[in-house]
C-alpha cells in the first residue's frame, strides 16, 4: 500500500471545517513562481502545474529506472498547494486576481535530497523535451498557523478567512503575513472534475502570539 501523506498527516491536510491552530514543521517542496490570474487559460499559473507534476512523477517513478534514491518508499504524490500574495497588501483582494503573485508547490518526501531533485530536473528535461529551468527545490518552515477546511468556490474564501481570523484573535494570536510568510492554500479537489460548491481547499494563515 503506497504511503499517502493526506491520510498519514490528517492534521495538515484534512482539518475540520472550523478553524484550528497548528504548528507546521519544515518541509521541502517542488516549487514554481509566477504572477497573474490563476483562471487565465493562457496564463503562467496553468503552465506551472504541468512543470510541477512533471518533476513530481519523475521522482515518484524513479524506482523503475537506474537512479535509486536512498530510503525510497512508494507513495501517493501529495496534493497541489500554493502560496499567494499581492504586492503592498496584507491578505488577498479576490477582485484583483491579475495582481496575484504565487509559488505553486508540491511537497517532496523527506528522503528526496537536492541531488535527487537535480537528477529529476535533468531526467524530465531529457525525456519530456521540455524546459524545467523555472522549477526549484524550496525548503519552507511554516511554523504556527491558523487553518480551516474551506468547502465551495475559491471566490467565497473570504468568509472562511474571517472565521479563521476571529478564532486566532480569541486565542491570543495576531496575523503574521509578511514577505516570507504567505496566504497558503492546499487543493484537495480537482476543479475540472468537481462541482464548484463541493471544492475542498485547506486555507492556512501564519500567525504569532499577541
Amino acid at each position: 500500500m503506497a504511503f499517502d501523506y493526506k491520510k498519514e498527516y490528517k492534521e495538515f491536510y484534512m482539518p475540520k471545517n472550523k478553524p484550528s491552530i497548528v504548528k507546521i514543521p519544515k518541509m521541502n517542496y517542488i516549487a514554481v513562481r509566477g504572477k497573474g490570474n490563476p483562471n487565465d487559460e493562457e496564463g503562467e499559473y496553468k503552465k506551472t502545474i504541468g512543470l510541477l507534476y512533471g518533476i513530481a512523477f519523475t521522482i515518484k517513478m524513479s524506482y523503475k529506472g537506474t537512479h535509486k534514491i536512498d530510503g525510497y518508499f512508494e507513495y501517493v504524490v501529495p496534493p497541489l498547494e500554493g502560496f499567494w500574495w499581492q504586492d503592498g497588501r496584507v491578505g488577498i483582494d479576490y477582485n484583483q486576481k491579475e495582481e496575484l503573485n504565487f509559488i505553486s508547490i508540491i511537497r517532496l518526501p523527506d528522503f528526496v535530497t537536492k541531488k535527487d531533485f537535480d537528477w529529476a530536473i535533468e531526467e524530465a528535461t531529457k525525456k519530456k523535451k521540455q524546459d524545467f529551468s523555472k522549477v526549484e527545490f524550496l525548503t519552507y518552515d511554516e511554523g504556527i498557523c491558523v487553518q480551516c477546511m474551506h468547502v465551495g468556490s475559491y471566490d467565497n474564501e473570504p468568509a472562511t478567512v474571517e472565521l479563521m481570523h476571529k478564532y486566532m484573535e480569541e486565542n491570543g494570536y495576531v496575523l503574521d503575513i509578511t514577505d516570507k510568510r504567505f496566504h497558503h492554500e492546499i487543493y484537495l479537489s480537482d476543479p475540472r472534475k468537481c462541482d464548484e460548491n463541493k471544492l475542498k481547499t485547506v486555507i492556512r494563515h501564519p500567525i504569532k502570539k499577541k
